[in-house]
């Protein structure tokens, strides 16, 4: 499919996409407190899954942009993008997209020559 066919939910659904496979390159990446103080193997295990999430459903992406995600971690310490039974902890990941210089939101998110990407990645509870 070309460019040009695409629709503009899907064009930024495909950048999305890329800063979420390119952490820091095709994005600004900001980890809450919360996330920051858990254990380095939690913190890399949740970029992980952020960087792999592909369970996008109306729920969590009206829009068709995927731009939003919860991964879960269960009492057994395993982190994954499917609900548990029983959760000790969850965490949201949001893609926002602003200016190139960051001060404001973007006019065409569609258009990677005017936006920045700003991935956070937080504890449910901070929200």
């Amino acid at each position: 499919m070309s460019g040009a066919a695409l629709t503009r939910a899907e064009r930024i659904a495909r950048l999305n996409d890329r800063a979420r496979r390119a952490m820091g390159i095709a994005c600004v990446v900001v980890a809450t407190e919360g996330v920051r103080a858990l254990p380095e193997a939690d913190q890399s295990r949740l970029r992980e899954l952020v960087e792999t999430f592909d369970v996008f459903t109306p729920d969590n992406d009206p829009y068709g942009e995927r731009d939003f995600g919860a991964i879960y971690q269960g009492l057994d310490g395993v982190w994954s993008t499917l609900r548990p039974a029983d959760v000790a902890l969850t965490a949201f990941w949001k893609i926002d997209t602003y200016d190139r210089e960051l001060r404001f939101g973007s006019e065409d998110p569609a258009d990677p020559a005017m936006t920045r990407r700003v991935l956070t990645i937080m504890l449910a509870s901070e929200y």
